[in-house]
């Protein structure tokens, strides 16, 4: 089974920056996307930016600009930037993957615990 370590949340001011971390560890064959999704309280669960072990990446267009998602294919990590932060970028945001296991597997999909960013001054 593949855990998500995800680190780099907290507390920052208006207008700050933070860098989020996720590495993946396990029985990963191949990756097919990492991404980070977030969640405030009393609301969805939304999609924040992904990356494709191909370096393709997207965003949910009210982090364009702000956010970089980036990844390193050969630590299984993905690693998301954060600049510029609002009070409505609190939430708890959460590291995803979807990956095989062996060249024969479905491509399965693991979630994070989550890690909480707050943005308040």
């Amino acid at each position: 089974q593949v855990q998500l370590v995800e680190s780099g949340g907290g507390l920052v001011q208006p207008g700050g920056s933070l860098r989020l971390s996720c590495a993946a560890s396990g029985s990963i064959f191949s990756i097919n996307a990492m991404g980070w999704y977030r969640q405030a309280p009393g609301k969805q669960r939304e999609l924040v930016a992904a990356w494709r072990s191909r370096g393709i990446t997207n965003y949910a267009d009210s982090m364009k600009g702000r956010f970089t998602i980036s990844g390193d294919n050969a630590k299984n990590t993905v690693y998301l930037q954060m600049n510029s932060l609002k009070p409505e970028d609190t939430a708890v945001y959460y590291c995803n993957i979807n990956y095989r296991a062996t060249p024969w597997d479905r491509y399965l999909e693991v979630w994070g615990q989550g890690t909480l960013v707050t943005v308040s001054s």
